[in-house]
């Protein structure tokens, strides 16, 4: 029989070189973990070609243009490289457009691709993060979407290394802040940088020796120029003395300058003087609401002004009210269900706004506004929508997205206990699925709209949308973003609950919080809301809710190893769950029962009730509960000696996991894949498993779970012969579980790494297994005595 500890075999095989082992050891690259040095055997990554389009009819900007290329060369027309180069300029003066029309040009100089990612610094919304744009980065440069490491500077790091011998354009625009762009550059000057953005970002001249170059308006000749450009073959040949009083009016801002070439294209029969007085009118209007801080910010209102009042009535007004979107971008569905339109409907008038450039189109369905434009939308919903039409845009918005992620909830999480809600209203179409694939790719669309609609329905005093919402999306958001996102929705989610005396969710939304705290190993606050969670559910005599909010206080016990309390709850809820005659939920408590007995050594009635447990949830097509009893019988197995057993059931939960695109639920799976891989002695696909379930682990926060990881290499490599690499990921996995208060497991890390210190270092491997004893003395279940007697058996020479 195996040692009966479940983390024994917690270990991992592949080969690993000098220079990688000492990533690993410095925590830089990959999370933390990093185990195989393999570049010479992978394909070169990708080529990205990440720059969009340039914009129609660019002119000019030649002084500009050449102080760029001035960047690439020196007096003598030699290469020299000058590795970062901002550009600088007020709203609207162009900086994307000259940016892509210089990147455009001189792109073949760098064969291995450009990257490009809009930061919106200065959208109404968050800007992106570092950590985002590495995260799209690295995934462009070919790194798997669950092997970019979470925290930004590990990711920075990975993205240097796989920059170190590449030549690459990279653009990034609308920053806002040094810190925003610090992490996104290269290490070295064989790549160039372009930043566009609206403030000086004097720190990158300073600290990186950036090229800076200030944008201003164009001179009038230039201007003249851009909108005879633009207007050509649409108009007759206009007046140039008119054509610069227009520009005039514009500000010589090219955004403007455009906005109003696109409105003489659209009345081409219209003299440049009824233009010009009309935008001289609109001109005046902003001047007396203008507090004269921003001229050019006031003229380039003006000028959407303008253009906007020649929008007919219906398009305008779809314009004004996308701006009560509090999302970055918007599909077609969401903006009918905003308007009260049809879908059809809305696609003209989507198209509408489209074709005279006050709106954006990134994918076939979706849309997005410059910052500017966001503003000026919302700005004129405020002023000319009444009170009661926003605040009905905004409840069939709400309504819209909370019944498309009920719909979604059925395919995402079916056997979960969902929030029950009203039919949806008359005039609103919620989407429908056709399966779990469709749900979840709508929640990863919508994903960075969820926590912006549940704020918007608190700010706007929809209490019932504002604790609905984040109920529903618990259920509803990728498995794998849940317990990183969620949160904050939740939090607000619980007040509003309150201020409406909406008990059965504000106890729903308290569990889920309860789990969320959990994940991150915050276990005193876990069993805060979970008690409280159940004290609502027993004072409204909700039988289910009592059973569910048992089983979840039962799993944080369970995180603890906690045994005897955990299996009183699991006991509890499964009796409430029997007397409900709901078969599902008494399949989750037998397993949940099933892996305390496994804690405890009592095998025998840890196999028959999971093998019960797994027979029913095949029964009903419970993949997430299939693949989680799967991972306890091959701990089982394990213990067993069944070896071959225990491999075949982790790999197909670890199938089922990556079939649900469940990362948390893969990470997690993974340890027990590498647990029966290292007994069978396959280290090289061990020790895959275990960096992919490091990876995981890191990315989403679960750091006891990722110290399990670093365990199993110490004991893969103890096996493989190689001790001081061993006791170095045993040191590591030690000190994580000490500093999250986890004794047992920081007791097995400390006995893994006598283990391997024994033979150079027997004494400082008698003071780990000490400490290891002392850790495990308050647990007295059959394998904590196992384990303790194995100890003290080594200690003293007879184990």
């Amino acid at each position: 029989m195996a040692a009966p500890d479940e983390d024994q075999h917690l270990g991992a095989h592949a080969e690993i070189s000098g220079a990688a082992r000492d990533v690993v050891q410095a925590g830089s690259v990959s999370g933390g973990v990093h185990f195989h040095d393999h570049h010479g055997d992978q394909p070169r990554s990708p080529r990205p070609r990440q720059l969009p389009r340039g914009v129609r009819g660019f002119v000019n900007r030649t002084k500009e243009l050449g102080e760029l290329n001035a960047v690439l060369t020196n007096d003598d027309g030699d290469d020299r490289f000058i590795g970062i180069c901002v550009i600088a300029g007020t709203a609207g003066a162009g900086k994307t457009a000259l940016a892509l029309r210089w990147t455009h040009q001189i792109q073949e100089r760098f064969p291995d691709g450009q990257l490009y990612v809009n930061l919106r610094g200065y959208d109404p919304g968050e800007p992106v993060g570092s950590h985002d744009a590495l995260r799209r980065f690295l995934i462009a440069l070919g790194i798997a979407a669950d092997a970019v490491p979470t925290d930004t500077d590990d990711a920075a790091a990975l993205y240097r290394s796989l920059l170190a011998d590449r030549h690459m354009l990279i653009l990034l625009d609308n920053a806002n802040s040094v810190a925003q762009v610090r992490p996104l550059l290269p290490g070295h000057s064989r790549c160039l940088v372009i930043v566009t953005s609206r403030g000086r970002l004097s720190g990158l001249s300073v600290h990186d020796g950036a090229h800076r170059i200030s944008l201003g308006t164009l001179p009038e000749p230039e201007a003249v120029a851009l909108l005879r450009a633009v207007t050509a073959g649409f108009r007759p040949v206009d007046d140039d003395a008119k054509l610069a009083e227009l520009s005039r009016l514009c500000a010589r801002l090219p955004l403007a300058l455009r906005i109003a070439a696109e409105r003489a294209v659209t009345h081409p029969h219209m003299g440049l003087d009824d233009l010009i007085a009309d935008l001289r009118d609109e001109s005046a209007l902003w001047d007396a609401l203008d507090t004269g801080d921003e001229d050019e910010a006031g003229t380039v209102r003006s000028v959407f002004s303008w253009s906007y009042r020649a929008l007919p009535e219906d398009v305008a007004r779809m314009f004004r009210l996308l701006g009560l979107h509090p999302g970055p971008d918007f599909g077609i569905e969401a903006a009918a269900a905003l308007s009260g339109t049809s879908v059809r409907r809305t696609r003209h008038l989507l198209d509408a706004l489209v074709g005279v450039h006050v709106l954006e189109q990134t994918a076939p369905d979706r849309f997005e506004f410059h910052d500017l434009l966001r503003v000026f939308a919302a700005d004129q919903a405020q002023r000319e929508e009444p009170l009661e039409e926003r605040q009905g845009a905004l409840r069939r918005l709400l309504h819209w997205y909370l019944h498309s992620a009920d719909a979604a909830q059925h395919f995402i999480t079916p056997t979960e206990q969902q929030v029950r809600i009203n039919p949806p209203d008359d005039g609103v179409a919620p989407l429908t699925f056709t399966n779990y694939d469709t749900a979840v790719d709508w929640s990863e669309r919508e994903h960075a709209n969820f926590l912006p609609l549940v704020r918007l329905a608190e700010k706007s005093g929809f209490d019932e949308y504002a604790c609905l919402l984040p109920a529903v999306l618990w259920n509803t958001q990728v498995p794998s973003t849940r317990f990183a996102t969620w949160s904050p929705a939740g939090k607000i989610g619980v007040a509003a609950a309150r201020r409406v005396g909406n008990r059965a969710i504000e106890a729903a939304l308290l569990d889920y919080l309860g789990y969320v705290h959990t994940h991150f190993h915050r276990m005193a606050d876990s069993r805060k809301f979970q008690h409280a969670a159940l004290e609502i559910r027993r004072e409204s005599g909700d039988l289910r809710g009592e059973a569910t909010s048992l089983n979840a206080l039962g799993l944080t016990y369970l995180r603890q190893r906690r045994s005897d309390k955990a299996e009183t709850h699991f006991t509890q809820a499964l009796a409430a769950f029997t007397e409900l005659g709901d078969a599902h939920w008494q399949a989750v408590s037998r397993s949940n029962l099933a892996e305390i007995h496994y804690l405890q050594g009592r095998l025998p009635e840890a196999r028959k009730g999971i093998i019960q447990s797994l027979a029913a949830h095949r029964e009903q097509g419970d993949l997430l509960s299939i693949g989680n009893a799967l991972r306890i019988l091959s701990a089982i197995h394990l213990d067993l000696d069944e070896l071959h057993d225990a491999v075949l059931a982790a790999t197909e939960s670890v199938k089922i996991s990556e079939d649900l695109r469940d990362h948390v639920l893969e990470g997690y799976l993974l340890l027990d894949l590498g647990n029966a891989q290292q007994a069978l002695g396959l280290f090289s696909d061990a020790l895959a498993s275990y960096q992919r379930s490091a990876n995981l682990q890191r990315r989403h926060g679960s750091r006891d779970r990722e110290a399990r990881a670093w365990h199993g290499v110490g004991e893969t490599y103890r096996r493989m012969g190689r001790n001081d690499e061993a006791a170095d990921f045993h040191r590591r996995a030690a000190a994580v579980h000490r500093e999250l208060g986890d004794a047992w497991h920081e007791a097995i890390a400390l006995d893994g790494l006598a283990e391997a210190l024994t033979n150079e270092r027997p004494d400082e491997a008698r003071g780990h297994w000490t400490e290891a004893l002392r850790l495990l003395a308050d647990y007295d279940d059959p394998r904590a005595v196992w384990t303790r007697e194995r100890i003290e058996g080594r200690i003293t020479g007879t184990g």
